[in-house]
């Protein structure tokens, strides 16, 4: 039910925040462009990384070109579960990398890399270590509308989480779902985003829970290089004991140049069932 609404709701902003038709040479025609064919360079969108916030965005990056968005190390911090014991998952440079295919179409791969995780149990006393190769998750990013013009832009963006060997890290399953993200253009330099995501979980009984994401992120251009945001994450489950988890994010992106940026922030919890806090730094770098 609450997706049926969202898609009414996008069409809406769309058609309230519709920028005036722009002239042809403003916004020449990219559809002929491929990964075989790539866009020039001149011709290309304004730089654009789905990182540092948890908010997908619905812009794809331009045909035959491609982007790495990688965090230098974040850390999920948790000493306050509802189990009461004190977690440390650290996350050694995940890397996305995002390949334009078409002009409205790229291909993702995400890569979880190097993770080590600690967990203490207060009673006991002694951290349990583990470590190795986190997860692999592919995903499609189509833009419907906004990537080149308009002041609303609105994508549908599938994945799928791999179902390598079993681990302590890793459930060995097959998972995945679809996000829905929506990208408004305010007066004054501020940005509003909102996602919803659907996906389905492994329960380890062989069955799956449906997993409800939903987020809303509010940006703003400080300066021409600087900017700044605040998120709001929500995720809820069908599974019968789960926890509602809640996020308030905050970070800054700092643009080098036209290719380049990096950023910093942190996302912190603000019920027992969400990571205390989860520090990053990151930098993303297009071709």
């Amino acid at each position: 039910m609450k997706i049926s609404l969202f898609i009414p709701c996008a069409l809406l902003c769309r058609v309230l925040c519709a920028a005036p038709p722009s002239s042809e040479d403003d916004n020449p025609d990219k559809q002929q462009y491929s990964i075989f064919h790539p866009a020039p360079r001149e011709q290309m969108r304004d730089f654009n990384a789905d990182r540092p916030s948890q908010t997908e965005g619905p812009r794809t990056i331009d045909a035959g070109h491609f982007q790495l968005e990688w965090d230098f190390l974040n850390a999920a911090l948790d000493y306050n579960s509802p189990d009461r014991t004190h977690s440390e998952t650290w996350n050694v440079v995940p890397l996305n990398i995002r390949v334009g295919l078409l002009n409205d179409l790229e291909f993702d791969l995400i890569l979880d890399n190097f993770i080590l995780s600690r967990t203490k149990d207060p009673a006991v006393g002694n951290y349990d270590k583990t470590a190795g190769i986190g997860d692999i998750t592919t995903q499609f990013k189509f833009s419907l509308w906004g990537n080149d013009r308009g002041n609303t832009s609105f994508g549908i963006v599938p994945f799928v989480k791999l179902p390598l060997e079993a681990s302590a890290l890793r459930n060995g399953k097959t998972e995945g779902g679809l996000i829905l993200p929506l990208d408004v253009k305010l007066p004054g330099g501020w940005d509003l985003g909102v996602m919803t995501e659907w996906a389905f979980v492994n329960d380890d009984t062989g069955g799956y829970n449906a997993n409800f994401v939903n987020s809303i992120i509010l940006g703003h251009k400080m300066t021409r290089r600087l900017s700044a945001y605040v998120e709001f994450l929500s995720v809820v489950s069908s599974a019968s004991h789960f926890q509602w988890i809640g996020q308030i994010d905050v970070g800054l992106t700092w643009s080098v140049s036209e290719n380049t940026q990096f950023d910093c922030g942190c996302n912190s919890g603000v019920t027992k069932a969400a990571p205390d806090l989860i520090p990053f730094v990151g930098f993303s770098v297009r071709f």
